[in-house]
């Protein structure tokens, strides 16, 4: 992989403080090695690799027929020990780290952000929440019903796609482009965690054609309060033995 030639800026952080900028063309003045070629360091399982490291994918192509065979011998290598190769390259004038995994007959290419590039997840602050397990059970169920073997369907289409294309389309028709829906806005209310839980199963198991979708509790009658208890006095008025009155 070739790296491009015109110049870049960047800023560094200085460990003593403050920031240099520079401006320079490839690898300047470091001299990256991996400046036209892709250096492999190591090969590790795939799920040895946070996926918050991995950046966008691009496809490897041997060039000539020179390179096409040690290609070949990568990939089906690759494919055999279900490893992934992790390499050094260099990428608008900087080295970086590479992720490579075998994608059908080919090879693909996966930045990767070093570890100063993610926050730390310690820094975000969490509000203080009191958790019951019934909730948590109820999600869990959420989960299984959901649960897909890959990512094919309707709910996984790019509807943005699809709607500039039908305005494309009633564009060049000359009619009037289809409308969307404006979203109803539903002013701030307080939810039942656990009836939407419930609901949201509910819908889950009824759009995979699942008959036997659990009918929602019955809420609890309105407790009526105790009734009064009538006096002696009140009790001897309406017919019953006239009692003594207290003192």
């Amino acid at each position: 992989m070739r790296s491009p030639s015109e110049k870049w800026g960047s800023a560094t952080n200085c460990r003593t403080g403050g920031s240099s900028r520079s401006r320079t063309k490839s690898c300047g003045p470091c001299r990256c090695p991996t400046a036209r070629a892709i250096e492999l360091i190591a090969f590790i399982p795939a799920s040895a690799v946070d996926p918050l490291r991995i950046g966008p994918g691009y496809y490897l192509q041997p060039q000539g027929a020179v390179a096409a065979k040690p290609y070949l011998v990568l990939r089906h290598a690759l494919e055999r020990a279900s490893r992934v190769a992790v390499a050094r390259y260099a990428w608008h004038g900087r080295e970086r780290l590479g992720l490579l995994r075998v994608r059908g007959d080919v090879i693909a290419l996966h930045g990767l952000l070093w570890p100063d590039e993610i926050r730390d997840p310690a820094a975000v602050v969490r509000p203080p929440v009191q958790l019951d397990e019934d909730e948590i059970d109820e999600a869990m169920t959420l989960i299984e019903a959901m649960t897909r073997d890959d990512l094919t369907g309707p709910e996984f289409a790019d509807r943005y796609t699809e709607a500039l294309h039908a305005v494309i389309e009633a564009k060049q028709e000359d009619r009037q482009p289809p409308q969307a829906p404006e979203p109803t806005a539903q002013p701030g209310q307080l939810v039942d965690l656990m009836a939407a839980l419930q609901e949201s199963v509910g819908k889950a198991r009824a759009a995979r054609g699942e008959t036997d979708v659990p009918e929602e509790p019955a809420k609890p009658a309105k407790k009526t309060p105790p009734r009064r208890k009538a006096s002696s006095r009140t009790a001897g008025r309406t017919g019953g033995p006239r009692g003594t009155p207290a003192r």
